[in-house]
């Protein structure tokens, strides 16, 4: 075996490497055996450092305990600075070959590759194997960037391909980790922390901060500032910094960019809405369009933006006003992103309905608030899903500790309890 082969060994389970399978994400991994055995390229996609490597690593080993012979499965992950020359599709193909060539696999062979982004030409490989009749293959893929995924995948395999995106630990998984019981006070740590699958190796605050810091640097540098050649770092950095301080308001490219003026910044309007979309390309952070719910249409002008993980304000922009009732509607956003909802901001008679979910003939109308300890507040928040002529699901979902009976057909949730309505 040549030196090339050998290194690849130390990171492929033929290689008698016992894989480091970290927490179990069944939700993920169910979701892919769905697809298991069609020629269908099964793609991973999200922020770095939100765990596509292990769910990768999962599947693998799944099939290994399946009894897939080891020699039959093939990974690579190209973010490991050994694999660097691995850079386009070609040294790609001639590495697989040189597996084959040297194991002589017998059967289908299964191929994962991590953060595939970075080979150049990788599409052309995919598309060549997955799509090969003379052999049977399976093609696992992840990355980090959407757009670049999305686009290039859209143009050749159109149609042949799942994309799967995957987004930090949910409430759920926090509590499957750390071996908690679901409850207010189990919530709340939830809310100020993280769903970093990393930072929960770490035991104190300011380690923590130093993760959080150093995950958003590398996100920015390598999947923003490298890639688009971003001349104004500065701006950038200070554009995630207001979206992460105004998570939940709702925004306009106009509203933005005379505030960056205000500061005697010099911006323009594309500038600002290109950064703003090479942000959410990296999956920090996240546009909701409004929607009219009488009308059924999108409505143009301001967004909300919602960031990708609470770790951000938490652990690195803390001193802002951001209180906990801006904390619970982003974690709701991403609770219904996590069930597969497309949403948006709901609109109906000059009110505000906090998220509309819709997934195929389903939709879910959300109001979040910290607490409706009083009448007023009660009343405020349910006016809206009141002013609502449809027989859609209607939540209101807040942090009481007392849960309120239905009303008009309005169901009050805690929110440690919402993701068991949004399956």
């Amino acid at each position: 075996m040549n030196e090339i082969l050998e290194t690849l060994s130390r990171y492929n389970l033929w290689g008698d490497v016992k894989f480091d399978l970290g927490f179990i994400r069944s939700r993920y991994t169910s979701l892919l055996d769905k697809f298991a055995g069609s020629r269908l390229v099964k793609v991973l996609v999200g922020q770095r450092r939100v765990g596509k490597s292990y769910i990768l690593r999962q599947v693998a080993q799944t099939l290994v305990d399946k009894g897939v012979d080891k020699r039959n499965i093939f990974m690579l992950n190209r973010e490991m600075e050994v694999f660097s020359f691995v850079k386009t599709d070609k040294e790609l193909s001639d590495l697989f070959n040189s597996y084959v060539h040297e194991l002589k696999p017998q059967g289908k062979i299964y191929i994962f590759i991590d953060e595939i982004q970075n080979i150049e030409g990788w599409e052309h490989f995919v598309n060549s194997y997955s799509q090969d009749y003379t052999h049977e293959y399976e093609v696992f893929i992840s990355g980090s960037n959407s757009k670049m995924l999305s686009g290039q995948l859209a143009t050749l395999l159109s149609g042949r391909y799942v994309k799967i995106e995957v987004l930090p630990f949910s409430y759920g998984e926090f509590l499957g980790y750390h071996g908690k019981e679901c409850s207010r006070m189990t919530y709340t740590e939830y809310l100020h922390s993280s769903g970093m699958p990393e930072l929960y190796r770490l035991a104190d605050d300011e380690a923590k901060r130093y993760y959080i810091s150093s995950l958003k640097d590398t996100i920015t540098l390598r999947d923003v500032i490298a890639r688009y050649n971003v001349r104004d770092v500065a701006l950038l950095e200070d554009l995630f910094v207001y979206v992460v301080n105004n998570a939940s308001n709702l925004l306009s490219i106009g509203n933005i960019v005379n505030y960056m003026k205000a500061q005697r910044r010099k911006v323009s309007y594309d500038t600002v809405a290109t950064y703003l979309q090479y942000l959410e390309d990296a999956y920090l952070i996240y546009r909701v369009n409004r929607y009219n719910i009488r009308g059924k249409n999108v409505i143009g002008g301001t967004v909300k933006y919602y960031i990708n993980d609470l770790a951000f304000r938490n652990y690195l922009y803390r001193g802002f006003g951001y209180g906990d009732g801006y904390l619970l509607e982003n974690m709701v956003y991403l609770d219904l992103r996590r069930a597969g909802f497309d949403v948006y901001i709901g609109n109906v008679d000059n009110k505000e309905v906090d998220f509309v979910g819709i997934k195929g003939d389903r939709k879910v109308y959300i109001q979040t608030s910290y607490n409706i300890g009083d009448e007023d507040t009660a009343k405020r928040e349910y006016a809206s899903l009141e002013a609502i002529n449809d027989s859609y699901e209607k939540y209101v979902v807040t942090m009481d500790e007392y849960q309120l009976p239905i009303n008009n057909g309005i169901r009050h949730l805690q929110a440690w309890n919402i993701a068991n309505y949004l399956k």
